[in-house]
């Protein structure tokens, strides 16, 4: 199973990411974090590893080495959303080279690659490295693959969700969140991915969970969980932590019921 989460800056997209890649691994699955999102660098952090693996990119030659092979492909009208710059077309999680994964017990992260310097240009080759390493990665049945995707919609435009199975659009209480989620809706449809929900986070009081479902119910996005505001989470994000045991994890375990019991 592969699994994409997405949504605005700041809805807590690793949070959750976090959440249910421990909830996962509490239950006997294998699981593999892919982080995608070439800015926020702190999610080794949460997940409770004390440094990032070497990033993906570094196998393919680096961002000027992917560049140079995706300049040379443009060059011979090869579409971006079509480029291939891996050798192997099937992707075990067994063949990653070690220093691109860490791991502790059962629970594995592996980084695309960050943007470290200013001017270095955009993240076009992470996107195309990401979107061709997820459908050439290979899971067995006790296997999930939970992709971190930078802020925002861009990720749709390179094609990503098409080798993703499930996608869950993480909605804050804010306008913006509940637009976003929408426009995700649209852009999976057109992705050709059949799973897709929302997730309500940082939610405070019953009321307003109400209220968030009712404004999804009313854009037609509906909804696979609600995670309340857990103080434990907040300050182990202020003080770059993994997570422990809270209301949190409490509630994504709704959310993974309802993802396994889809398949």
């Amino acid at each position: 199973m592969k699994i994409s989460v997405c949504g605005k800056g700041g809805s807590g997209k690793s949070v959750i990411v976090a959440l249910l890649a421990n909830e996962f691994k509490a239950r006997g699955y294998r699981v593999l974090v892919i982080d995608s999102d070439e800015s926020n660098s702190g999610l080794y952090r949460i997940l409770g590893f004390d440094h990032p693996p070497v990033p993906l990119m570094e196998l393919v030659g680096g961002k000027k080495g992917l560049k140079n092979k995706m300049s040379v492909k443009i060059s011979e009208g090869e579409p971006e959303v079509k480029m291939q710059v891996l050798a192997q077309d099937n992707i075990p999680i067994t063949d990653i080279p070690s220093e691109h994964i860490v791991q502790n017990n059962g629970l594995r992260l592996l980084s695309v690659g960050k943007i470290l310097h200013s001017l270095e240009g955009c993240a076009c080759p992470m996107g195309v490295l990401s979107r061709e390493f997820l459908g050439k990665i290979r899971l067995e049945t006790d296997e999930v693959a939970i992709v971190d995707t930078e802020a925002g919609i861009e990720h749709f435009g390179r094609g990503m969700e098409t080798n993703i199975d499930k996608v869950l659009s993480v909605v804050e209480p804010s306008f913006e969140s509940l637009e976003l989620a929408v426009k995700v809706k649209e852009l999976v449809a057109g992705a050709g991915v059949g799973n897709y929900r929302a997730i309500l986070n940082k939610i405070s009081s019953d009321k307003l969970a109400t209220r968030l479902k009712d404004e999804l119910f009313k854009r037609g996005v509906e909804i696979t969980g609600i995670v309340r505001y857990d103080p434990q989470v907040a300050e182990a994000c202020l003080e770059g932590r993994k997570l422990n045991s809270g209301t949190a994890s409490e509630d994504i375990r709704k959310v993974v019921d309802v993802l396994i019991s889809e398949g």
